[in-house]
C-alpha cells in the first residue's frame, strides 16, 4: 500500500513519467500505469488490496450429488448410524466409486440446515496467518518447562523451521541459559545453514529490549546477517509454530517418561527424527517436515536485513525551515529553508535516501540519511 501510495504521488503530484517511476522504484510500467488508474478512478481507496476469489465457482457441488449427500444424512439418521460428513464420504465413495470433499460434503450439509456449526474455541477465520515462504526464511525459538520422572523441573530449548515445521534443535538442560541459546543456535547454523531470520518472545536469554542493551545472542545474529523478531509481550501466538510443538513434543514425553536429563535427551532425539522423518503434518499437505524441508530452495542470511523500508511521512516545515523524521530510534532534522516555513510536505522514505515533496508536487529537497548525525544535509534538486 505504501509503495502503491508513493508511485502514484510521484505521477500525479510530482508530474513524473510512468517510466521514470518503474525504473526508480524497481517495478514493471504496467503496474505503475494500474495504480495510477485506480487512483484516479477510486482516490485512496482505490489502492487498497483487492479480493482476487472468483465470482463464481465452476467446481461447487452440482444439485444431484448435494441430493445424494442429503438422502444419504437422513438414511443414515433412520438408522441411528454416524450421519457426519466422513461417513457421509465414506459411503459414496463406497457405492458410487468416487465422494466430494470432505469439507465440501460438510458445507452442503450446512447450507441446507443439516449442520448449526458451534465453535468450542475462536474461529480459525478471526486470526491473521504468517508463513514463511521458503525453509531458513525464518527460525522460531522458544524454551518450554517439563518434569522429570521424580518432579525435578527441567527445561527444553527448541528450534523450529517457520515453513516446513522442521524442529532445528531441542535440547534438555536444568536451566537455559544465554550462552546456551547461543550454543545450540549455531551447532544447528552448522547443520541446516544460517536463516535469514529468528523469531523468539521476549525472554532475557533471547533479547535484552527490556534491559535497553543487546544480549550475545542477538549480537551473533547481526554479526551473521540474520534478521531478529520479536514477539510482542504476553502475545504467544506470535510464536505460534514452536507453541504448538511443545504441545506435540509433550505429548510425546507424557508417554515416555525420564528418570535423567540424559534420558530425556535420548527421548527428544528419538522424538525430533520420528517427527522430521515420519510424521506427517497435516499444516504440509501430509507431507513430512523433512520432505517439505526439502521440497523448496533454502533463504541465505544478509538478505531480510537488507531488505529495502518504504515509508510516507507528513509533516509541516517548522519556523526554522526543517522538517523531521525518526530514524535508528533517534529524531533527524532535515532542512530544507526558511522560505519553506509552515508549507506541508510530504517525505518519501526509502531505506536512507529521502525526497521531500510539496502538497502540489514540487520536489523541493533530497536527503541521504547520516545514523551518526541528529542534523541531516540535504540537496536542493536540480534545476530543469
Amino acid at each position: 500500500m505504501v509503495l502503491a501510495q508513493m508511485v502514484v504521488d510521484a505521477v500525479l503530484l510530482e508530474g513524473r513519467s510512468l517510466r521514470e517511476v518503474a525504473q526508480s522504484f524497481g517495478v514493471s510500467k504496467s503496474w505503475v500505469h494500474k495504480m495510477v488508474q485506480r487512483s484516479r478512478a477510486g482516490g485512496p481507496d482505490g489502492l487498497l488490496p483487492r479480493s482476487r476469489a472468483p465470482k463464481r465457482n465452476p467446481n461447487q457441488m452440482s444439485p444431484d450429488i448435494e441430493e445424494r449427500v442429503v438422502m444419504l444424512r437422513k438414511e443414515l439418521m433412520d438408522l441411528g448410524a454416524d450421519a457426519g460428513a466422513h461417513t457421509i464420504a465414506f459411503h459414496l465413495a463406497t457405492r458410487d466409486g468416487s465422494s466430494p470433499s470432505v469439507s465440501a460434503i460438510y458445507r452442503a450439509l450446512r447450507r441446507r440446515g443439516f449442520i448449526t456449526p458451534a465453535p468450542r474455541k475462536r474461529p480459525k477465520a478471526t486470526y491473521v496467518r504468517f508463513e514463511a515462504d521458503l525453509p531458513n526464511e525464518c527460525w522460531q525459538g522458544d524454551m518450554t518447562h517439563w518434569a522429570l520422572a521424580d518432579g525435578t523441573e527441567v527445561e527444553i530449548l527448541n528450534f523450529i523451521d517457520d515453513f516446513s515445521r522442521l524442529v532445528i534443535a531441542a535440547e534438555a538442560l536444568v536451566v537455559t541459559k544465554a550462552h546456551d541459546v547461543r550454543r545450540l543456535f549455531a551447532a544447528a547454523c552448522a547443520t541446516w545453514g544460517t536463516p535469514a531470520s529468528v523469531l523468539t518472545d521476549n525472554g532475557a536469554i533471547f533479547n535484552a529490549t527490556s534491559r535497553g542493551g543487546r544480549t550475545g545472542f542477538e549480537s551473533d545474529l547481526l554479526a551473521a546477517g540474520v534478521l531478529y523478531k520479536h514477539s510482542r509481550p504476553y502475545h504467544p501466538q506470535t510464536c505460534g509454530k514452536v507453541e504448538r510443538w511443545h504441545q506435540t513434543l509433550k505429548g510425546f514425553l507424557a508417554k515416555r517418561p525420564s528418570a535423567t536429563l540424559d534420558e530425556l535427551q535420548g527421548v527428544l532425539d528419538e522424538t525430533v527424527r520420528y517427527y522430521n522423518l515420519e510424521r506427517p503434518h497435516r499444516s504440509r499437505d501430509q507431507m513430512t517436515p523433512a520432505l517439505a524441508y526439502a521440497s523448496r530452495p533454502k533463504a541465505e542470511p544478509f538478505t531480510l536485513i537488507n531488505a529495502p523500508h518504504h515509508r510516507i511521512r507528513r509533516d509541516v516545515v517548522d519556523s526554522s525551515g526543517k522538517v523531521s523524521l525518526r530514524y535508528l530510534g533517534q529524531l533527524r532534522h532535515l532542512h530544507v529553508g526558511r522560505p519553506h516555513r509552515g508549507q506541508r510536505v510530504r517525505l518519501y522514505i526509502v531505506d536512507t535516501e529521502v525526497r521531500i515533496v510539496t502538497e502540489d508536487g514540487e520536489l523541493i529537497a533530497e536527503a541521504t540519511l547520516d545514523p551518526t548525525k541528529h542534523h541531516q544535509s540535504t540537496r536542493k534538486p536540480p534545476e530543469t
